[in-house]
């Protein structure tokens, strides 16, 4: 439900390969549903575009259906009307340089920091949809892919966001695959 994303937008764009940038870059150490957030799409060649945090599908009725749409089960997105269209049409890179999972503890809460080892931006797996309010205004929006955690993270969470590595970005941006298993095995 949280992520960090702070590296500077000349230094995501060598790592992700993206020339332009639609939209507003603000770095947070503190994103939470609803902002606006760092994607990157794949237009014909990679494209970083802000988009809300929160997929709101073509059918939905208002904008308050994206904060129940911050995550998409990685076991069930290739058939859930919410996701489906995205995962075979739409995916996206969320751009992350770190997130955050709350263990309960004695009185409360207390929040672990998750990044790479290297320290380095990563990227979630991602799902884009662009909506189309009652007056017409086009929202980009998207969601996060989660999925069963690793051995590291069973023991703070029951899920984690899928993280993709370097190499299968391309494979997932990439909109000529649209092979379920191809992409769930990533």
């Amino acid at each position: 439900g949280r992520f960090a994303l702070y590296s500077d937008i000349r230094v995501l764009s060598t790592r992700f390969k993206f020339l332009n940038l639609i939209g507003d870059y603000k770095s947070s150490r503190n994103v939470s549903p609803t902002q606006r957030v760092l994607t990157v799409v794949d237009h014909g060649g990679r494209q970083a575009m802000m988009m809300k945090w929160g997929l709101l599908p073509s059918w939905a009725r208002d904008s308050k259906f994206g904060v129940r749409m911050i995550n998409a089960r990685a076991e069930t997105i290739h058939h859930k009307s919410s996701f489906r269209e995205s995962f075979q049409r739409r995916r996206c890179l969320v751009l992350a340089d770190g997130f955050f999972e709350w263990v309960r503890v004695t009185g409360g809460k207390s929040p672990y920091f998750i990044q790479l080892k290297s320290g380095l931006s990563f990227a979630f797996a991602g799902l884009w949809n662009r909506w189309s309010t009652p007056n017409g205004e086009e929202i980009d929006t998207c969601t996060i892919i989660t999925c069963e955690p690793n051995e590291l993270m069973a023991s703070i969470h029951s899920r984690m966001p899928v993280i993709l590595s370097e190499a299968s970005e391309s494979l997932w941006l990439n909109p000529a695959n649209n092979g379920t298993k191809l992409l769930t095995d990533l």
